[in-house]
């Protein structure tokens, strides 16, 4: 075991709505400016939800040739993406088949989503199962060359909070020099948007995109789908130190907890999902009095963003009326699986340039909570936690610390 020594974030990759890199995300974060507008990539007249945060272009990375990278499923061109990506920001290009690398990351819906793009294609193959024995990892690895353990999991829209502390773990217990953890998600096809939208989960602001995702607002009616993927480099701090390699971030708690209370509505009572914040909080070593800011799972549905705020009143209470709280959901959409792992570089965002980037769309709030709204505020922040809280109630939560030390 070497659990001692702290985990590191030194790598970043990224593929949002809002941009393809750390410093394009957490600019366009601190801007407020929303990534959600018309789904333009198939026909939504006669859906209830016409809306999205799209990636309508993948970049190509370096690995594959551009035609080839093309006819990938858009699944695997997101996850390939940014795990060179991030691969490449840590500055472990070129030597990464030379190290014990895992990759963990949660995905939800892989074969519905590739049976559904080659259904539209005009093919069959959901009907032939052998040709689906190679999951999308097991590619992103092989093509690579990562040896170490490799690991999908779906657990809703807790995922990515979930592979970091797998990562981590990974480390801690000797089995890889370095690890690949977040999430991709790439749910805005004509079933994904059906299914979320005969929920009556997702908004109807078909005619304002922009301002349709509404975090705390009173008058938010649902959240807005989102797709993409965050991944990062995780490291033992002391292999990173050697390698003079600088860290993005401290990953410092993680804490889970699973209230089974409803397929797709939070539990009315706080403790089950407060369970997951408080133990982040305890394996971190962190007093409530110590966080500089939360960000918030909030998606903007009635009952869960005023389940979560009766969750952060648990936990934290008095001291959640001078925490800087915000949801980045309203300018990305909900990303799923992939949520956690883009809010994980909104906190370090906030805590690179001192501000915290704001919940736009916020008119009136109904939720007695400090909200960061319309605007960044100017805040210095050392300790942020990320809530992640799924269907079915797999509730997560991370708690990140800035590492401001020179490396070398």
């Amino acid at each position: 075991m070497i659990k001692d020594d702290p985990t590191w974030m030194t790598g970043a990759g990224l593929c949002t709505p809002l941009g393809h890199d750390r410093d394009a995300v957490e600019s366009a974060l601190l801007a407020g400016r929303s990534g959600i507008g018309p789904v333009s990539t198939f026909a939504t007249d006669d859906y209830p939800s016409r809306i999205a945060g799209q990636v309508l272009d993948v970049p190509c990375p370096s690995i594959l040739e551009p035609t080839a990278f093309r006819r990938l499923p858009r699944l695997e061109q997101v996850a390939t993406w940014c795990v060179e990506s991030a691969l490449r920001d840590a500055g472990l290009w070129g030597r990464h088949r030379d190290l014990r690398i895992g990759l963990v990351l949660g995905i939800g819906a892989e074969w519905m989503q590739l049976w559904e793009d080659d259904h539209r294609a005009g093919g069959d193959r959901v009907r032939d199962p052998d040709r689906d024995r190679e999951t999308t990892l097991d590619r992103v690895a092989r093509r690579f060359g990562l040896s170490g353990p490799v690991l999908n999991l779906s657990a809703a829209c807790a995922s990515s909070n979930f592979a970091i502390e797998i990562g981590r773990n990974w480390l801690r217990r000797g089995l890889a020099d370095a690890c690949l953890a977040g999430g991709c998600e790439m749910a805005v096809t004509p079933v994904g948007l059906a299914t979320f939208g005969n929920l009556k989960a997702l908004s109807r602001r078909n005619d304002d995109p922009a301002a349709a995702s509404r975090p705390f607002d009173r008058h938010r009616d649902g959240f807005v789908l989102g797709e993409g993927g965050g991944v990062f480099v995780l490291e033992r701090s002391g292999d990173a130190r050697r390698r003079s390699a600088r860290a993005h971030a401290e990953v410092v708690g993680c804490g889970s907890s699973s209230d089974a209370h409803h397929p797709v509505i939070p539990s009315p009572d706080p403790a089950s999902a407060g369970r997951a914040v408080i133990r982040a909080l305890a394996d971190a070593g962190v007093r409530p009095d110590q966080v500089d800011h939360i960000n918030a799972h909030a998606t903007g549905t009635p009952v869960g963003d005023a389940a979560e705020a009766a969750v952060l009143r648990l936990v934290f209470g008095g001291e959640l009326d001078r925490i800087p709280v915000t949801s980045t959901k309203s300018m990305t959409g909900h990303l799923l699986t992939a949520a956690g792992a883009v809010e994980a570089v909104a906190c370090m965002a906030a805590m690179r340039r001192r501000a915290i980037p704001p919940t736009i769309n916020l008119e009136e709030i109904d939720v007695p909570l400090n909200v960061v709204a319309k605007v960044p505020r100017e805040h210095p922040v050392e300790i942020a936690v990320s809530n992640s809280f799924g269907f079915g109630g797999s509730n997560s939560c991370l708690v990140l610390r800035a590492v401001e030390e020179p490396i070398g």
